[in-house]
């Protein structure tokens, strides 16, 4: 198998660093919205990734992240009026119920980076033991000029990059481009004790300390989005070596390419989001995997209703080729279709070429079964490739119709309360309030406007 690695430019043929033992960090969400459709297109293709892994005989430990303690969650939790705690649990709660019913398997670890902070204080001490890290002001800095090769990863030198980006004067700094490993308290935020005054972990040191806690190093892949690359990823990558003094770090770094709404990326911060839920209230869940699968992972792929549509045709199909009986008669070679499939797989996870595949055996099961020629073992290989891609080739479930027909109800509902609170007419608005959340809908008050999401009995 062959992957594309981010750090060296080229695809390199895939060969772990311990036999057949693959260590796959990937960097999970910050909890403090609904999970979205772009979450979905990148857990979609580590989890065919990891999928194809375990397939071609690798065991595959995979780690993910939730960083759970953020100026966005202490901001969108005092603007719910609720604990930090709170907030990120119903968004993990959130997370969860979308990848599942994604059908995107759990990662086997999921560490929080709350629950990390003796380890996390731990590698910065020894940085700053080392001198790649200095405290100045109750913050703590890693100096970039300090370590050796710094912008490798996303193929830029430290005049570029500041060239290229809007450094935000700090005179606690010694270099412009210097990052936060750790952040003094503020009043009233969530903060623990340390050798330099009570605070809170920076977001890319976190990722350092939990993959290297949880799998050591080098870590065998090392995946995220391609927004990720800088700062996040090159930063990890300088604190890691200079921690631990190994290089690498990370033997292959792969990156997925972004989801657009418009021309723009899908994003919490811009709030221009479709969520999982919303998205599986008017589509399959292999409908959506078929979508985001049927553009190659590095590529920007723009989500919309077109699209999502003829993804669901396309699903129809591949259920109505499982769904033709049996014949009796001869048995045709369909060893073809696999070789084909898997040789898609092997070139840097090509799956629009392989889903390409399934479909061919789709027409050539269709076409045979009108022939009169046995078609149940194209079927059982057709069902058993598409698990590789994650396909149930079940179609949507009543409930989810259901939703999508109440959906516009509610909508009325939400914004029947926002007038009625612009009124003043808070008790009325609150009723609202009420009545919704006890048939399961719960409302989020936010900058961008009140957003509603449906709780089921398992948060």
């Amino acid at each position: 198998m062959r992957l594309y690695n981010t750090l060296t430019g080229q695809t390199d043929q895939f060969v772990p660093s311990s036999g057949n033992q693959v260590k796959m960090y990937v960097c999970g969400v910050t909890p403090y919205s609904a999970a979205h459709v772009g979450h979905a297109l990148s857990y979609v293709v580590f989890d065919v990734l990891r999928r194809y892994l375990e397939h071609l005989g690798y065991q595959v430990h995979h780690v993910q992240n939730f960083t759970d303690v953020d100026d966005k969650i202490i901001q969108r939790a005092k603007l719910a009026g609720v604990s930090e705690n709170e907030l990120v649990a119903r968004y993990i709660d959130d997370f969860y119920r979308g990848m599942d019913a994604m059908n995107i398997q759990r990662a086997h670890d999921y560490p929080r980076a709350t629950q990390e902070v003796p380890g996390i204080i731990q590698t910065i001490q020894t940085l700053v033991e080392k001198e790649f890290a200095y405290p100045a002001g109750g913050d703590v800095y890693f100096r970039v000029t300090k370590s050796q090769g710094y912008g490798h990863l996303s193929h830029r030198t430290l005049d570029g990059m500041m060239a290229g980006a809007r450094v935000q004067v700090d005179e606690n700094k010694e270099h412009p481009m210097d990052f936060v490993l750790w952040k003094g308290a503020k009043p009233g935020e969530p903060s623990w004790d340390s050798p330099w005054g009570p605070g809170r972990p920076g977001w890319h040191i976190e990722c350092t300390t939990m993959s290297l806690n949880r799998l050591g190093d080098p870590l065998d892949i090392h995946g995220g989005g391609q927004d990720l690359v800088f700062p996040h990823h090159e930063n990890e990558i300088a604190q890691s070596q200079a921690c631990t003094g190994r290089r690498p770090f990370a033997r292959y770094w792969v990156h997925n390419g972004l989801l657009q709404l418009g021309e723009e990326k899908m994003s919490k911060s811009l709030g221009n989001l479709v969520t999982v839920e919303e998205a599986l209230a008017r589509n399959s869940a292999d409908a959506l995997r078929l979508y985001f699968l049927s553009s190659h992972y590095r590529g920007p792929l723009r989500y919309g209703d077109e699209g999502c549509a003829a993804a669901e045709r396309g699903a129809d199909r591949l259920r109505n080729a499982l769904g033709l009986s049996d014949a009796v008669g001869a048995a045709w070679d369909c060893s073809p279709f696999q070789q084909q499939f898997f040789a898609a797989m092997d070139e840097d996870l090509n799956t629009p070429r392989a889903i390409a595949t399934l479909f061919d055996l789709a027409r050539a099961i269709n076409h045979h079964h009108d022939d009169g020629l046995a078609i149940g073992e194209a079927q059982a290989l057709l069902r058993r490739l598409g698990s590789l891609l994650g396909l149930t080739f079940q179609s949507r479930e009543t409930g989810e119709q259901d939703h999508l027909a109440a959906k516009p109800f509610i909508d009325l509902l939400v914004a029947t309360r926002e007038d009625l609170r612009k009124a003043k007419q808070f008790a009325l608005a609150d009723h609202v309030r009420d009545g919704l959340a006890s048939h399961g809908v719960v409302l989020e008050d936010t900058p961008q406007g009140t957003r509603w999401q449906r709780q089921t009995s398992a948060s």
